[in-house]
């Protein structure tokens, strides 16, 4: 199935495949359009990205093929840690080529300086590692669309994250200007938590006359618990309960190697990082124990805490949904949820990044803070207990997100009205977009509102 260096690098890595990968391989090497969906920590990503390497191998590519593999994600932090994880396995596998190809990759974020996209424009890597905005500025550049026609392969990750909101809209619109710039259309690899029901992620994401589903379900070992304070909950949290609170996390925090503590905003993360700081106390270096992650941290500092996490410096660091999805955040054995996720999706997804690796068992804990948060805790461990997953909900062709992907194109291309229409009409939420709806939006874009 792989080649030789490839196959050579993966057993000595690792001792077999897991499921998910054994059956992703044999349907991605037909060459349709594949769904992996499957646990948290089981291989899906590498399983995607192990094909995508072997059919670079396999197509006879050189140092100076340019362009071959698109991987997106939703998160600027994600790109950088998947950027950096993939560089390990391909300096090992480029280390046992001798004189053959040397396959590298760079990443394309908000946070990439402009010196290193003039570098990629100049002179791109075999794989790029991107987000959904940043593929949407690449193509909207005349320089970024250059390096498009040899694509073959597109891994979009985490699509869970994506399918609910505008983002996944915006994304599907990309991924169709893409197709139109390429000599052949791209195989698409997605990645995702499973979704209820499955088949409708495949219609969402692939093209669904080519395309097949690799479902190794969701629900993996896992060891939950409600955590309760002393005093009865009630329909808002007192400062004395508070206090109860950040008392039952700091002795969970201090039994365990390493934790990831998930609140539902960004100012509560920066609260309870401050007092769990407090409690905890420095680590033997002096260094902080406890710090905050979101999204509206400066990118150093974003970084310097990943950093930090993956290097077991602390003890636990208090995140919103900013480390949900499938970071590599190291040896973290205990996560812990402030109040109530609101899905029993997000929550399967928060603790699988303790114990993130094959035939290992995630830890998670729930702290809710008032009586309603106690109801949905218990109704999502019955939930996850008989295997119930919510529905995926999808927007319903929204017009605002079409409006700007037009705009974006027919800034760097004519266009006939009705090629572009056809165009976009093949991505899923906008299949029944039709053609009077479509010009409308022109006429808006043309004579203002």
């Amino acid at each position: 199935m792989f080649n030789q260096v490839i196959l050579q690098w993966f057993t000595e890595k690792f001792q077999e495949p897991t499921p998910v990968q054994e059956a992703a391989w044999s349907q991605i090497q037909s060459g349709k359009d594949v769904l992996i969906a499957a646990p948290t920590g089981s291989g899906k990503t590498l399983a995607a990205f192990l094909s995508a390497i072997n059919q670079l191998y396999e197509s006879d590519a050189n140092e100076s093929a340019g362009l071959k593999v698109i991987y997106v994600s939703p998160l600027k932090a994600l790109s950088n840690d998947i950027n950096i994880n993939l560089q390990q396995p391909l300096a090992a596998i480029n280390a046992l080529t001798t004189g053959g190809l040397q396959i590298n990759s760079a990443v394309w974020t908000g946070d990439t300086p402009s010196y290193e996209r003039e570098k990629i424009k100049r002179a791109p890597p075999h794989i790029l590692v991107t987000t959904p905005e940043s593929l949407y500025n690449i193509l909207t550049s005349q320089a970024g669309r250059a390096m498009m026609p040899g694509v073959e392969t597109v891994i979009i990750d985490e699509v869970h994250a994506l399918a609910p909101n505008k983002r996944g809209a915006h994304l599907l619109l990309t991924l169709m200007r893409l197709e139109a710039l390429t000599v052949r259309r791209p195989q698409r690899i997605a990645v995702s938590a499973t979704q209820r029901p499955i088949e409708n992620m495949q219609r969402y994401v692939l093209h669904p006359a080519f395309s097949v589903v690799v479902d190794k379900g969701h629900k993996r070992s896992m060891d939950l618990s409600i955590q309760l304070p002393e005093s009865p909950l009630s329909a808002i949290i007192s400062n004395e309960q508070w206090a109860e609170i950040y008392a039952l996390l700091a002795e969970a925090i201090k039994q365990h190697k390493t934790a990831v503590v998930f609140v539902n905003n960004r100012r509560l993360a920066e609260r309870v990082a401050k007092h769990l700081a407090e409690k905890v106390g420095l680590q033997q270096n002096g260094q902080e124990s406890v710090t905050a992650h979101h999204g509206s941290l400066a990118k150093e500092h974003r970084l310097k805490a990943e950093k930090a996490l993956k290097a077991g410096e602390l003890k636990a660091i208090v995140a919103t949904a900013s480390l949900e999805l499938g970071i590599d955040i190291g040896d973290v054995d205990l996560v812990c949820q402030l109040g109530s996720p609101g899905s029993i999706q997000a929550f399967l997804q928060r603790v699988g990044r303790s114990g993130h690796g094959v035939n290992r068992t995630p830890k998670g804990m729930i702290y809710p803070l008032t009586i309603d948060d106690l109801l949905e805790a218990t109704a999502l461990l019955i939930a996850i207990e008989n295997d119930a997953l919510e529905l995926t909900t999808f927007p319903h062709q929204p017009l605002d997100v079409l409006a700007q992907q037009i705009v974006a194109e027919v800034s760097q291309k004519t266009w006939p009205a009705k090629r572009l229409f056809h165009l976009f009409k093949q991505a899923s939420l906008y299949k029944d977009v039709s053609e009077g709806e479509f010009y409308q939006v022109v006429h808006m874009l043309a004579d203002g509102y």
